[in-house]
């Protein structure tokens, strides 16, 4: 992997740059839709790639391992040709997976004892075999196993869960160096950022993580309960320390104003199944505002879902027949909304992009900020 920092904005930390890997180019900032079991959730893989068009999307170890299995996947040699997607993949490592099943987990030093969310057998995560798992899974960028606090958070257990993090992020690299590739092409691993809310555990977690010298960094453990302010602080905290030359990725953020503000801090990586799960729920984003589609007030507004036409649903349907699809309980209408809201993500990161290399990001992001905080 190649990182090429092309501008930083004058006014703000916002950056515009070019990561390349052996599957393409990922233009920087960038929104990756969540495809936690090789699929992003209600869309063709055509659609994805033609209408939402993203450069890489996102894989989950956790359910990837319980569903389909190692063994599926290094049959069909990987996830891209298991589902069809010969661009970018990110596979998280599953310790948010493991952070989420609080009462089915039991944590130690040596790793993690889960029982399966679908049949309930047990399991044993250790930051060893989830690399051999993430080798075998075959993303282009995978993550290291960490443990994810939840908020809030005791300063005590932040500390020591940093700490285990830390001994965890050495022992998968000094396992990585024994593990070769799989498909043909390389792996770039990510380590990452913890430490709660606590601004001197993410000065201490982010010099650790700058200091194991990989070739792009993460920061976890937000967007987990925690007012946005304490979201937007650690941020910033920890992006002065991050090595500015390297990809940074803010995982599991947010709504469209948490992207756009954590842009504005230096961030050039995002995931969230915020577009997806709230479409599901008849939630649609704009550059105007939310839409409730479910409320009455659209049942005969006959005027396109988007004027704006980012994917081809926008014109090709109105909001009172988005409406009918939800009130009726049609499939059609989440994955209408699904691919509407995937669509305004990624252009979000684009034009925020665009605003970057023009040099008026400021600007930009303060009128959309604002825009984006109505409800319709």
């Amino acid at each position: 992997m190649t990182f090429d920092l092309k501008i930083t904005d004058p006014k703000s930390k916002a950056r515009a740059g070019v990561i390349t890997t052996d599957h393409g180019v990922i233009e920087t900032p960038i929104f990756m839709p969540v495809g936690t079991v090789g699929t992003v959730k209600g869309v063709h893989q055509t659609e994805l790639k033609e209408q939402v068009n993203p450069d890489i999307i996102l894989g989950n170890t956790y359910h990837l391992y319980l569903r389909p299995g190692l063994d599926i996947l290094e049959k069909a040699g990987g996830l891209h040709k298991f589902m069809n997607w010969d661009r970018n993949i990110l596979t998280d490592s599953g310790g948010y997976q493991v952070y989420s099943l609080s009462g089915r987990r039991k944590i130690n030093e040596e790793g993690v004892k889960f029982k399966s969310h679908i049949d309930g057998s047990m399991h044993f995560f250790t930051p060893e075999n989830v690399m051999e798992t993430q080798r075998t899974i075959g993303a282009d960028i995978i993550m290291a196993f960490d443990e994810c606090t939840p908020y809030p958070c005791e300063y005590n257990y932040a500390k020591r869960s940093m700490h285990m993090t830390h001994r965890w992020l050495d022992r998968c690299i000094n396992h990585l160096e024994k593990l070769p590739f799989k498909y043909g092409f390389e792996q770039t691993f990510m380590p990452i950022v913890q430490g709660s809310t606590y601004k001197d555990l993410r000065r201490q977690s982010a010099e650790y993580i700058a200091n194991s010298g990989q070739q792009a960094n993460a920061i976890g453990g937000l967007s987990v309960g925690e007012p946005a302010e304490e979201m937007y602080a650690m941020t910033e905290v920890v992006t002065e320390i991050l090595p500015e030359e390297k990809p940074r990725y803010l995982m599991g953020v947010g709504t469209p104003i948490n992207i756009l503000e954590n842009i504005a801090l230096g961030i050039d990586m995002f995931d969230c199944v915020m577009p997806t799960r709230n479409a599901r729920n008849g939630m649609l984003f704009t550059a105007h505002g939310s839409i409730n589609i479910k409320n009455k007030k659209w049942e005969d507004d006959f005027s396109p879902i988007d004027e704006m036409g980012i994917t081809h649903v926008d014109l090709l349907y109105s909001k009172a027949y988005l409406r009918h699809l939800f009130v009726a309980k049609e499939m059609l209408g989440k994955q209408i909304a699904s691919i509407h809201n995937l669509g305004f993500y990624v252009w979000l990161t684009r034009e925020a992009r665009k605003h970057i290399l023009a040099g008026d990001f400021r600007e930009w992001k303060d009128k959309m900020v604002k825009q984006m905080d109505n409800r319709l």
